[in-house]
């Protein structure tokens, strides 16, 4: 069990190798739905590790490994959230704010009104490695909604949005740093 959404199944994929200076050992990662071991509708490939004799240990992870966790996490909706009231005020986001922005939201709120944000992938977020980084495509809707003084919600607009991310990862004074780019 990984969280309360996701949990991981790894097995060998071979036999350990066993070397005078290093022991070889493939394991094989799979990331579920916590209790739904869906299959991926990815394929997992099969790749090499480049030679790193001067190192205690290596890792490698697969494009696999992180499309099937995606897959995972986008299954269980942990790409869904609801930006509440509370905080949607705390950074005095309104209906008139939107109202100045986009004409026709003046023509159903006269009044401000406070407004919650829901935020949902709408499709599966694609991740692929590069050599020194990897990229991560995601497509998802914002939904703004304006809260009512009788506590209800009424939709004023939602925008759709596919949005393509660079991510590289760096060592430096022994901390992993990131680094994130928006391609478009």
């Amino acid at each position: 069990q990984i969280d309360d959404l996701a949990e991981v199944d790894y097995s060998l994929s071979g036999l350990p190798a066993v070397f005078q200076p290093f022991i070889d050992l493939d394991l094989k990662g799979v990331v579920f739905p916590a209790g739904n071991h869906t299959d991926s509708p990815y394929m997992a490939a099969s790749f090499t590790i480049p030679d790193q004799s001067d190192s205690m240990l290596s890792l490698a992870f697969s494009e696999y490994f992180f499309q099937s966790s995606s897959f995972a996490y986008y299954t269980a909706g942990a790409f869904n959230m609801t930006i509440a009231e509370e905080t949607c005020s705390y950074f005095n986001i309104n209906t008139e704010i939107f109202s100045s922005i986009i004409p026709e939201v003046a023509k159903y709120s006269v009044t401000p009104y406070p407004v919650m944000l829901k935020l949902m992938s709408t499709e599966i977020p694609f991740i692929s490695l590069q050599q020194d980084s990897f990229t991560v495509e995601i497509q998802g809707s914002v939904e703004v909604l304006a809260i009512l003084p009788d506590s209800t919600t009424q939709s004023l607009f939602t925008l759709n949005i596919a949005a393509n991310t660079s991510i590289s990862l760096n060592i430096f004074d022994q901390k992993l740093l990131g680094s994130l780019c928006l391609n478009r």
